[in-house]
């Protein structure tokens, strides 16, 4: 966030901020807010990325006006830029074995399987490590992302809002996949150690690997993101209300970027919204 608005408000003392800054702000971003050109040339920001910091901006003000260094919220009278609706595709259940089974020849069960059971971005996923995991408790601790900073390097950050920290309540079966996952490297604090470096997988290795798992498992494309939409759509089919799986996914807005259900199409229905467990991939 910051390297998004100090440049364009950070010399604006808070009393004085007004709602045109951050019209002219959110303008300015969506016009020329990228310091990388997109591979077709382009240097706006998107609609999400905008709406996304005007979320998180409207939280940290809102601690402000509570703590009286400010009378009132600047973000309230400015109306975020509405996301285009995009059609999000999902794991099927028909397929959701054809992938574990892949996975699990790519040695990336536990990996893969952990995401479709808990919905982490992929930076949160490959920052796992295995003092995050509780076994007791069956919960996992996301409190840290491995992505790209702006001079394109991948480093350690802490998640975008405060919400992004949270503990997540996994399956019993992952856990164990997680415990088998670790025994293989008990030296190494990495949960997903890379096979090649031994350290923390590039967030786009992860991509990879899950686009070769679908090809191998002759599967449609379906964007690793979508995993995450997999794991919230199934949770809410199983009985899961938005704000809980809102909570686990980490975002600020119950609402923002969580898919709306299909209608239940015969789904196997258990613990977190499980569709297959690890022990189903031999079917």
């Amino acid at each position: 966030m910051n390297i998004y608005t100090i440049p364009r408000i950070g010399g604006i003392k808070l009393s004085k901020l007004a709602s045109r800054d951050l019209q002219k702000l959110y303008k300015d971003l969506q016009e020329n807010g990228r310091s990388h050109p997109t591979a077709k040339g382009g240097t706006s920001l998107s609609n999400t990325t905008v709406r996304s910091l005007h979320l998180m901006l409207h939280c940290a003000f809102e601690r402000a006006v509570e703590e009286r260094l400010i009378q009132r919220n600047p973000t309230d009278d400015y109306i975020a830029p509405k996301v285009p609706k995009v059609e999000m595709q999902v794991l099927s259940l028909e397929n959701i074995g054809a992938y574990l089974r892949t996975a699990t020849k790519r040695n990336a069960l536990p990996m893969l399987y952990l995401e479709l059971v808990s919905g982490l971005q992929k930076g949160e996923l490959v920052a796992l490590l295995w003092s995050d995991v509780d076994v007791e408790q069956r919960t996992i601790s996301v409190s840290k992302q491995y992505v790209r900073n702006p001079n394109r390097e991948c480093v350690l950050s802490q998640p975008k809002t405060e919400s992004s920290v949270r503990l997540v309540s996994i399956p019993q079966d992952a856990i164990d996949l997680l415990i088998q996952e670790h025994d293989k490297h008990p030296d190494n604090s990495c949960q997903f150690p890379s096979l090649v470096t031994g350290e923390m997988y590039h967030p786009d290795s992860v991509v990879n690997i899950h686009k070769k798992i679908l090809k191998d498992a002759g599967l449609p494309h379906l964007k690793f993101h979508e995993l995450r939409h997999t794991f919230a759509t199934t949770a809410l089919q199983n009985g899961e209300d938005v704000k809980t799986v809102s909570a686990m996914l980490g975002h600020y807005d119950a609402g923002f970027t969580l898919p709306t259900p299909p209608a239940d199409t015969g789904r196997r229905r258990s613990h977190h919204g499980r569709v297959h467990g690890p022990n189903d991939v031999s079917q």
